[in-house]
């Protein structure tokens, strides 16, 4: 913890009165997570969830960048199960120089391939291969690499594993995901397909007027306490996985020198695009797509556009850009969780509002930790690759709270637990606010400190989908 305080006391009053100035001319943003935005929660199959960037455990010469699409997955949700938008345009962003304008983006897209029209199965028999002749619905996918704008194409013809259906249709589910693991050229890797949904949060306590069901008692309307419930539990989604030496991320494609190269920083973001124009058939025919690419979906800092922008704004910053964030500037440094806090918890005090803090956490990075030298305040995970990871088996879910430099809100590893840090920062129990940086603000959780199932050591790292067959969902927070 100490060499976190030593980050935190470089945030000077000069940085803050330049925070806010770079706030006051800022314009739009977009983002999106589970179900938060009216339009792209009638829109699953663009609906960016969850985005993740961490230096690779196993592979600390590398980055590792998912992107997971399709919120509250039910694994049995046949026989059409979710899968990837023909249609849609999903990307990985990243921003090496500050500026919140894309450096390099990695395209993917998709094409389903029916086997047996005549059938109205998934699968005629158990899948064995990824071509398998059983293996009736299928999907394919490339990737391309935008760079300073120029495009050119990384990969085609790549396979997603179906998804997990149990144990007769897939019974070595592992083996299928594994085999779509794809190996790229210089050194990266790319795995597209069905996933446990590695978020996990109490859903129902805190959209039932911010419960906290550890501290039910506190609450304005008290219940009984209990420990948290993963809403997320049970769910699947769909992944992007992507992982590449970080000398492809920097600006001038050299390995680092160590975390205080000025290369070491990067922002990253997912998002989803669809063409401006679709017309539907009436003879129940594909619809037809055309016009140029809108973005609907984006996500880079969790939580931001689902509890922090308000309603009218929301699908606004879901179809915005990072360099235009500052129209949403108000909303992060007067947040209305922060100030419902108090009122739900009598008795709870937060720090005044302008929030400095939160606009370090969730639009500039740490100054000496994450920030990049020139930055434009905007919603992105912004990632250090210069800190060294910690060991699977020694990450914190508290991330940078618990002393870790590479966790949360430096990048976001999957085991970070994104809804107690940001709960606690929101109240100001982070070393940000020393005169609240006590109990009950630093305390404060969902009561939901791990996820439903556990990652894997190597890549992709998430979690084995759960089958249709045999699934429990919202299993009780440890």
């Amino acid at each position: 913890m100490s060499r976190y305080r030593k980050f935190v006391a470089v945030v000077s009053v000069v940085a803050t009165l330049g925070l806010l100035a770079s706030l006051t001319t800022l314009s739009p943003t977009r983002a999106s997570s589970h179900r938060e935005a009216p339009l792209i929660s009638e829109d699953p199959a663009a609906d960016n969830t969850d985005t993740y960037a961490f230096v690779s455990p196993d592979r600390p010469d590398t980055v590792t960048l998912v992107g997971n699409w399709v919120p509250l997955e039910e694994p049995a949700g046949g026989p059409n199960f979710n899968k990837f938008g023909d249609d849609v345009k999903y990307t990985l962003n990243v921003d090496n120089d500050g500026d919140a304008v894309d450096d390099i983006v990695y395209e993917f897209r998709f094409r389903t391939s029916i086997q047996n029209q005549n059938t109205f199965l998934y699968n005629t028999g158990p899948i064995t291969s990824l071509n398998d002749p059983d293996f009736n619905i299928r999907q394919s996918y490339s990737i391309a690499k935008v760079e300073n704008g120029h495009r050119h194409l990384v990969a085609s013809g790549l396979a997603t594993p179906p998804v997990s259906i149990g144990p007769r249709s897939t019974p070595d589910y592992e083996a299928l995901a594994a085999s779509a693991v794809a190996n790229l050229g210089g050194g990266g890797k790319v795995f597209a397909g069905q996933r446990d949904d590695p978020f996990y949060v109490d859903l129902g306590s805190v959209f039932d007027l911010l419960g906290l069901r550890p501290f039910n008692q506190a609450h304005l309307i008290k219940q009984p306490t209990a420990k948290g419930v993963d809403g997320v539990g049970g769910f699947n989604t769909h992944s992007i996985v992507l992982q590449v030496p970080i000398s492809e991320l920097t600006r001038d494609h050299q390995p680092l020198s160590g975390p205080k190269d000025p290369d070491a920083v990067i922002g990253v973001y997912a998002a989803s695009e669809r063409r401006q124009v679709k017309v539907l058939s009436s003879e129940g025919d594909q619809p037809r797509t055309f016009g140029r690419w809108v973005r609907v979906s984006r996500l880079g800092m969790p939580l931001v556009n689902e509890v922090v922008i308000p309603l009218g704004k929301k699908d606004r910053f879901n179809a915005s850009d990072p360099r235009d964030d500052a129209q949403f500037g108000q909303f992060v440094l007067d947040p209305e969780p922060a100030r419902l806090i108090p009122v739900l918890y009598p008795g709870v005090k937060v720090p005044a509002a302008p929030r400095n803090d939160i606009a370090t956490i969730f639009l500039t990075g740490i100054p000496g930790l994450n920030q990049p030298a020139k930055v434009t305040p905007s919603e992105m995970i912004r990632l250090n690759m210069g800190i060294p990871p910690t060991p699977l088996a020694k990450q914190n879910p508290l991330g940078l709270l618990a002393g870790q430099m590479d966790g949360f809100p430096n990048g976001r590893r999957l085991i970070d637990d994104v809804t107690d840090i940001e709960l606690r920062a929101l109240a100001g129990g982070t070393p940000f606010t020393p005169d609240f940086n006590k109990a009950p603000n630093n305390l404060l959780s969902d009561g939901v400190q791990a996820n439903d199932k556990p990652f894997q050591a190597s890549f992709p790292y998430l979690a084995t989908p759960h089958q249709g067959y045999d699934h429990v969902h919202h299993p009780l927070g440890s």
